[in-house]
């Protein structure tokens, strides 16, 4: 019996670029501890397998290792240092969130080898790059902007801010779904929209959450729209229920013929062999990461939540859907406690203070 030849996806482009962030965004799940040993070992894989991008950073970015957001175990200048050390052919890619981290953690990145910069504000709050974007054209690295919690902006809105980090020197800008809140048509239309207003000034990515665990889903539809950057993380290690994991996101644009440059099985490895035996603890769409999702609440607070919910005694869910109730947005995780006190204090029938 013949074998099934592999479908090409209707509208979808003949290649897509895979980013690897499993030691960026993977970092808010294993609590920013990864170790120079760990990095390595998954770059070296990464590598062997034809990802094209791997970043590397704390979860929230340059600068990200705080109190607030949580310590690194180990300097993330010294785990970007050895994973430019240990790619032979793949990029290596930083995340800044401007007002966290600084021009001057640009710089330092890009001296220890660093080539791609990507550049993250709310959806809504694109102006905020636009000096980041100068220096890291001007540093010579490659630009990616990601508007963060798209969901919350409507699509020509959203297309708007995109307009912003293209003029400011974007070379691509993610639709990045952070709360794994997107549904099917909701991915494609900001793409879409996205892709209308830049054209061909600079490319479009997607950036997907599980938290609904449509982030795969949300993924292909994205390229089909006109994405030609696509995000994972291998065994969707990352932030709330995980990213769409890279080693599902390469078969699958295989099976749609869809060109990744990845090698399947080398991937498949790198995931289940070199990956999977470093990880404490799963990422998985359960009550609390599905409440995410559905509310419309920032991944990488889930953690954050969760240290509430065992400090003051309220559940989990609850919290992240008074989180969502209230609009929260990355950088304001501090104000996941004010909300556990609250219900607290609800269950004890004693009034906040």
């Amino acid at each position: 019996m013949d074998a099934v030849a592999p479908n090409q996806a209707d509208g979808a482009a003949s290649h897509v670029r895979l980013t690897d962030s499993t030691l960026r965004d993977g970092s808010h799940a294993m609590a920013h501890q990864f170790t120079e040993e760990q990095v390595r070992a998954v770059v070296h894989a990464l590598d062997r397998s034809n990802v094209e991008v791997i970043e590397v950073a704390h979860g929230d970015g340059l600068g990200g290792s705080s109190f607030n957001y949580g310590f690194s175990r180990v300097d993330e200048f010294d785990l970007i240092a050895a994973a430019v050390e240990e790619a032979v052919s793949a990029k290596i890619a930083v995340l800044l969130l401007p007002g966290l981290g600084t021009i001057e953690h640009l710089r330092h990145a890009h001296q220890i080898g660093a080539s791609v910069a990507r550049i993250a504000t709310h959806c809504t709050e694109a102006d905020v790059s636009v000096q980041h974007f100068g220096a890291a054209r001007d540093l010579g690295m490659e630009t990616v902007g990601f508007l963060m919690l798209s969901h919350r902006a409507r699509p020509t809105e959203l297309a708007g801010q995109a307009r912003i980090m293209v003029d400011a020197g974007a070379q691509c800008v993610y639709v990045v779904d952070s709360a794994g809140a997107m549904v099917l048509s909701d991915a494609q239309a900001r793409v879409q929209a996205v892709l209308a207003e830049i054209g061909s000034q600079a490319q479009v990515g997607f950036h997907g959450h599980q938290n609904l665990s449509l982030g795969v889903a949300n993924s292909v539809l994205a390229v089909q729209g006109g994405a030609r950057q696509i995000d994972g993380a291998l065994c969707a290690l990352g932030a709330g229920a995980g990213n769409a994991p890279t080693e599902v996101l390469a078969a699958t644009f295989d099976r749609l013929g869809i060109s990744t440059g990845v090698d399947v099985q080398r991937v498949l490895a790198a995931a289940q062999d070199v990956l999977r035996p470093m990880i404490p603890r799963m990422p998985v769409a359960d009550r609390s990461a599905i409440v995410q999702g559905y509310a419309g609440v920032y991944s990488s607070f889930l953690l954050h939540a969760e240290r509430a919910s065992e400090r003051y005694g309220v559940p989990a869910h609850e919290i992240l859907q008074r989180v969502g109730e209230a609009g929260y947005v990355g950088g304001q995780e501090d104000m996941i406690i004010d909300i556990a006190i609250q219900l607290a204090h609800q269950r004890d029938g004693a009034p906040a203070s």
